[in-house]
């Protein structure tokens, strides 16, 4: 089992893409957690205990973007995957925040993804790093 620096928390209110992104990452090894809303994230206790998240940026409610100023409203940095079902280039347009390393747009492609997951897990371990 991945230690908590390898788990990923995937925030989706699609539970369809919570589900299948967790089947495909799990089968990769990764530990996954997943979240219906930025809300039921912020509402985790063991929330500082992740490598990296995935987050879509169009939620009701509380957007993406909202959800990563929010972390960081508590002190909560860690690298951040936006998808995004509109423009990514229109998302990075947006000012996105220095926590959020890259932006990508659904379908999401498997191995992209996973990519982006490693890259941002490996930033994660450096930065915990004593």
């Amino acid at each position: 089992m991945a230690g908590d620096a390898e788990r990923v928390l995937v925030v989706d209110d699609d539970l369809a893409v919570r589900n299948s992104l967790r089947f495909a990452l799990e089968m990769e090894g990764l530990t996954v957690c997943t979240y219906g809303s930025g809300a039921e994230l912020l509402a985790d206790p063991d929330l500082a205990s992740c490598g990296c998240l995935v987050i879509d940026c169009n939620m009701p409610g509380m957007n993406g973007i909202e959800l990563v100023k929010r972390l960081e409203e508590r002190h909560q940095h860690r690298p951040v995957i936006l998808i995004t079902s509109g423009s990514a280039r229109g998302v990075a347009e947006c000012g996105v925040h220095p926590d959020v390393m890259s932006v990508l747009e659904k379908p999401l492609e498997d191995n992209l993804l996973l990519e982006h997951i490693h890259a941002a897990l490996s930033v994660s371990r450096r930065t915990a790093e004593p």
